[in-house]
């Protein structure tokens, strides 16, 4: 990682913990946690924020920010509501549900497009385990995280076969030189099991 993208791993499991506060209060009440002040001011900086909830079937809800537009404890509380209730693949998670769900906080550094001369560049420019891409093309636009890769085993080439798909592109819509590709890092905290022990994710070998 970047020396000015770290996140230490206290903060790491501040993040996950109050992401599973912010959504068991607003699926049990009804409404939205108020940060606390200090929560509020160790995280009063802007980022990218990605939560990811998964059960033991697997994915359960993953939604947020790519660009550091937001104040991060803003963002954190908006992606963690949208991954539960609003990612358009699942049905909104239920408040009997959370005691079978993992919590996964992915914080992001600002993406920078890749320049390439030829497409074929992109394949030793990308580094599985590190980078995460966000395709686009006009109105099209896809993002995968960092682990997904990882996850499924991927080359540098099926990553961005994938990323293509995401933004509903063919998959070898990477080799057009109108495209545009963009990489960032990741930082991941999650939950070994549901409401256990928090860990850093350890993306590269």
């Amino acid at each position: 990682m970047k020396n000015n993208f770290k996140i230490s791993k206290k903060n790491g499991e501040i993040l996950v913990k109050t992401a599973r506060l912010i959504i068991t209060e607003y699926l049990k009440n009804g409404f939205n946690t108020e940060l606390e002040t200090k929560f509020q001011e160790d995280f009063s900086f802007k980022s990218g924020v990605f939560v990811t909830l998964k059960n033991s079937i697997g994915l359960r809800g993953c939604i947020g920010y790519p660009l550091p537009d937001k104040k991060l404890f803003n963002a954190l509380k908006e992606a963690t509501i949208a991954a539960a209730t609003e990612d358009p693949r699942f049905p909104p998670v239920k408040y009997e549900e959370l005691d079978s769900i993992t919590f996964e906080v992915t914080v992001l550094s600002p993406p920078k497009r890749i320049e390439v001369d030829d497409s074929q560049e992109y394949l030793s420019k990308i580094k599985i385990g590190q980078d995460g891409l966000i395709v686009k093309y006009e109105y099209n636009s896809g993002l995968l995280l960092p682990q997904v890769p990882i996850e499924y085993k991927w080359s540098t080439k099926e990553f961005l076969e994938h990323t293509c798909e995401k933004a509903g592109l063919p998959k070898d819509f990477w080799q057009n030189n109108e495209v545009e590709i963009q990489k960032f890092e990741g930082i991941v905290f999650k939950e070994k099991y549901p409401k256990g022990e928090i860990i850093q994710e350890k993306l590269l070998d």
